[in-house]
């Protein structure tokens, strides 16, 4: 009895035993969806970025990489458990931190420059890439990702004004150290809500460089191979993406029907709408990349690159989109199971009848496979297939059957 009583009546014991079953809860949000190894595989991987738990009350992080710590000097247990608004400040934009709120109500992934706080209580400008990451058959969301890549300050010309509010801010840090350890039965419902409400002036905008944000693509794209990657132990595939296509204009059976003769490996995007989401995805595409039409319908092209894709070519890629002009490339690109393979990546815009652009057609050449060009170059055979999307859509959008009657 006597023990008993002292056992009850020990509050450090009771607060270490809590701190035990708190990192052991957020540790199994990854472990027992993916697999014990999983945790070691992200350790691995370079970059700043986290993963939060929107099924936990309170949405916390429940992993936060290495790399996180290095640029914001908090230790990973100072961070896990609590919600992502720790690295918000002062000075961070209301705008901003509203449209990284509506993206997570939404669960669709967003970009955009924020201003964060170290734990110092200094300003430092981020391209935070946020993603949701979902089951591929049922369409749950698991995770959300959030990569940070710092945005170079020197390009600012404007003076960092946060910088002057070094009292105001470092007592906000002081207050977020003070903080409970997991605070998130406190903080349901609330995610990434901006803590500081006595509206200080924010900062100048700073944005973000093509180079930057396909850094954050890059980096969030490697973290998810990972997680699919050790998912399959588990029995469980992970997707960016819904399974569902909610959204994506359906194009019409004609059109349908005419893709589906080109034999060669590629796929149709739409010029005209946010992010240029994948509307149609060939069959020998499917066989090339291990993705089903589900997965990629609605995502951008951008899902078959990986750690060691080139952003210089990414970047000329663009380049050639906004000045509507064809370009060929040599390009790593990745397949679903992580494995990467020399693509020969021809993109060119399709126009309608009018002569506006309406699409771009990706076609993907595995360089290192057999192929059979029929006495062809590997560019005319490539060519071959844009030529036949151009007489498909020109025809058909001339009597307005390019989407089906409902779109």
């Amino acid at each position: 009895m006597a023990s008993s009583a002292a056992a009850e009546a020990d509050p450090v014991e009771c607060e270490r035993e809590q701190q035990h079953e708190d990192r052991r809860r957020l540790a199994s949000s990854l472990t027992a969806r993916y697999s014990d190894w999983v945790l070691e595989a992200l350790d691995e991987l370079p970059g700043s970025f986290l993963l939060t738990d929107p099924a936990l009350a309170g949405h916390p992080i429940v992993y936060a990489s290495r790399g996180l710590a290095a640029l914001t000097g908090y230790a990973r247990r100072e961070v896990l458990g609590r919600n992502a608004r720790v690295f918000q400040g002062a000075a961070t934009d209301r705008a901003a931190v509203a449209g990284v709120r509506e993206a997570v109500r939404a669960q669709r992934a967003h970009q955009v420059a924020i201003l964060n706080y170290r734990r110092d209580g200094s300003p430092h400008w981020v391209l935070l890439h946020l993603a949701p990451v979902f089951h591929a058959r049922d369409g749950r969301l698991l995770h959300f990702l959030a990569v940070q890549v710092p945005i170079d300050a020197k390009r600012r010309a404007a003076p960092c004004r946060g910088a002057q509010q070094g009292a105001v801010l470092a007592a906000c840090r002081e207050e977020a150290r003070v903080d409970e350890d997991f605070p998130c039965a406190s903080h349901a419902g609330k995610v990434f809500v901006d803590m500081d409400k006595r509206g200080l002036e924010s900062e100048e905008p700073c944005v973000a460089t093509e180079s930057e944000k396909e850094k954050a693509i890059s980096t969030a794209n490697s973290i998810v191979f990972a997680l699919n990657r050790y998912s399959k132990l588990t029995g469980l595939a992970v997707s960016r993406k819904r399974c569902d296509s909610v959204g994506i204009p359906a194009l019409s059976s004609s059109l349908n029907l005419s893709l589906g003769r080109i034999k060669q490996s590629f796929v149709l995007t739409h010029s005209c709408l946010p992010d240029m989401p994948i509307i149609y995805a060939s069959d020998a595409f499917v066989s090339l990349t291990g993705y089903s039409r589900e997965e990629v319908l609605g995502c951008n092209c951008r899902v078959l690159n990986g750690p060691d894709t080139s952003l210089e070519v990414l970047e000329e890629i663009n380049q050639h989109i906004c000045s509507e002009q064809a370009c060929t490339v040599d390009l790593l690109s990745y397949r679903k199971d992580g494995s990467s393979f020399h693509d020969l990546l021809h993109v060119s815009p399709i126009r309608d009848a009018s002569g506006k652009v309406a699409f771009h057609i990706w076609v993907h050449l595995d360089v290192g496979a057999k192929h059979d060009f029929n006495g062809l170059t590997p560019e005319v055979w490539q060519l071959g297939a844009v030529g036949a999307v151009r007489v498909a859509v020109r025809g058909l959008s001339a009597s307005g059957s390019l989407l089906r009657p409902s779109q």
